[in-house]
C-alpha cells in the first residue's frame, strides 16, 4: 500500500529531476533552439488534447495589461482553458518595469497551487528566482514571449529576430535607392528587443545604400518614442524610415513624424499587431506592423501547457506564427475568429 511518506518522497524525486533537467538545458535562445517544431503541428504529432484532470489549474504571468498585446494573449489563454474546463487566473505588474512586482506574482502563484504557469518575463533574468522554485515544486512553467529565461525548458512564442528581418526587406524591396533609418528598441536586457534590432539592422547593413543612423532604447514607452524620434528626425531631416521594436513605441513615432511634417517622407514599422495598429494603417499613418498573433499564440500556448501537465514530450520550444502587415494586407488579415485566422495561416 501507498503511504503518504513515499508519495511525497516520489513526488520529491520528480521535482528534483525536474531540477536536473532544467539545468542540464543549454541556456535558450528561442530563436535558434534546434529541439523545436511548429504550432500547426502539435494535433498531427501528437494527437487531440486529453480532458485534463478535474482540478487542473494553470497561472499566467504577464508583463503588465496596460499593454494590449498582453491583455490579448491572456485572452487566448482564456479561449482555451474554458475549452477545457480548466480554472485559470491571469495577473500582470502595473507597468512593464516593474521586476519585482511581477517576481512576487509568480511567486505567490507558486503558492497558491496552481499545476502550471505561463510566464512571460519582464526581462530575461527577473522571474529566474520563481522558475527555481516551480521546478522545485514539480510545477510546470511555459515562458511564453517575448524575454527568454535562459533555463526555460519550454518556450512558445515567434521567432523574434524575424520581425526585423521582415521591415528591412519591406524597405530594401520599397526604397531601391537605400537611405538613412533608424531603429527604436524595446527595454535593454530583454531577449525579443535584442533580437528585433538585431534582425533589422544586420539585414539591412548588408544592402549598398542603406545606414543605420540610430539605434535608441525607448523602453517600450509611447512617450519615450516620442522624445527619441524627435530628437533623430531633428539630426537626420533626410530619414526615410523607422523600426520600433514594438505597436506602442511606433505610435509615438508616427506623432514625432506628423509633428515634423515627414509623414510622405518617412516609413513608420512596428511590432505586435495590436488593433491600434491596424487602425493606424487603415488611416494611412503607420506603414505597417509584423502581427504575432497573440490571442492565438495565448491559446496554443495553453495547449502546450496542458499536454505537457498530461506528461507529453513536447520539444523544448513551440514556434507560433507571424506576418508582416501593410496596406496592401491588413483587411485580409483583420480576423478576430481564431478558427478562421488559423484556418488562414494554415493555408498559407
Amino acid at each position: 500500500m501507498t503511504t503518504v511518506k513515499s508519495f511525497l518522497m516520489a513526488g520529491a524525486m520528480t521535482a528534483l529531476a525536474g531540477v536536473a533537467m532544467a539545468q542540464d538545458l543549454a541556456p535558450l535562445n528561442s530563436d535558434e533552439e534546434q529541439d523545436r517544431m511548429d504550432w500547426s503541428e502539435l494535433t498531427e504529432r501528437f494527437g487531440e488534447l486529453s480532458a485534463p484532470a478535474e482540478g487542473t489549474r494553470v497561472g499566467g504571468v504577464s508583463k503588465t495589461l496596460t499593454n494590449e498585446y498582453w491583455r490579448s494573449l491572456g485572452e487566448g489563454y482564456q479561449n482555451m482553458a474554458d475549452a477545457h474546463g480548466v480554472g485559470f487566473a491571469y495577473q500582470a505588474a502595473p507597468s512593464e518595469g516593474d521586476q519585482l512586482g511581477q517576481l512576487s506574482i509568480a511567486e505567490n502563484m507558486i503558492l497558491q497551487g496552481f499545476n502550471g504557469l505561463l510566464v512571460s518575463p519582464q526581462t530575461d533574468n527577473n522571474l529566474q528566482p520563481a522558475v527555481e522554485t516551480a521546478a522545485r515544486n514539480g510545477i510546470v512553467v511555459v515562458n511564453v514571449n517575448d524575454a527568454v529565461i535562459p533555463s526555460a525548458a519550454h518556450y512558445v512564442g515567434n521567432v523574434q529576430r524575424d520581425n526585423g528581418v521582415r521591415v528591412a526587406q519591406w524597405f530594401i524591396d520599397n526604397s531601391p535607392d537605400g537611405g538613412k533609418v533608424a531603429v527604436i528598441e524595446g527595454q535593454p536586457g530583454v531577449f525579443a528587443a535584442g533580437q528585433r534590432t538585431d534582425g533589422f539592422t544586420a539585414t539591412i547593413s548588408g544592402v549598398e545604400g542603406f545606414e543605420v543612423v540610430a539605434s535608441i532604447p525607448a523602453n517600450w514607452s509611447r512617450e519615450t518614442a516620442y522624445d527619441a524620434a524627435s530628437t533623430i528626425l531633428q539630426q537626420h531631416p533626410d530619414l526615410i524610415g523607422f523600426y520600433a521594436n514594438n505597436d506602442g513605441m511606433a505610435l509615438g513615432v508616427i506623432e514625432a513624424v506628423k509633428s515634423a511634417g515627414l509623414q510622405d517622407q518617412v516609413a513608420v514599422f512596428g511590432t505586435d499587431g495590436i488593433s491600434d495598429a491596424y487602425a493606424s494603417i487603415r488611416a494611412g499613418d503607420l506603414t505597417g506592423t509584423v502581427d504575432s498573433f497573440p490571442v492565438l499564440t495565448g491559446e496554443v500556448a495553453m495547449e502546450v501547457m496542458l499536454r505537457l501537465i498530461e506528461g507529453q514530450d513536447i520539444p523544448r520550444v513551440v514556434a507560433t506564427p507571424q506576418a508582416l502587415i501593410t496596406a496592401d494586407n491588413v483587411d485580409q488579415y483583420s480576423v478576430e475568429d481564431t478558427g478562421a485566422l488559423r484556418a488562414l495561416l494554415l493555408s498559407e
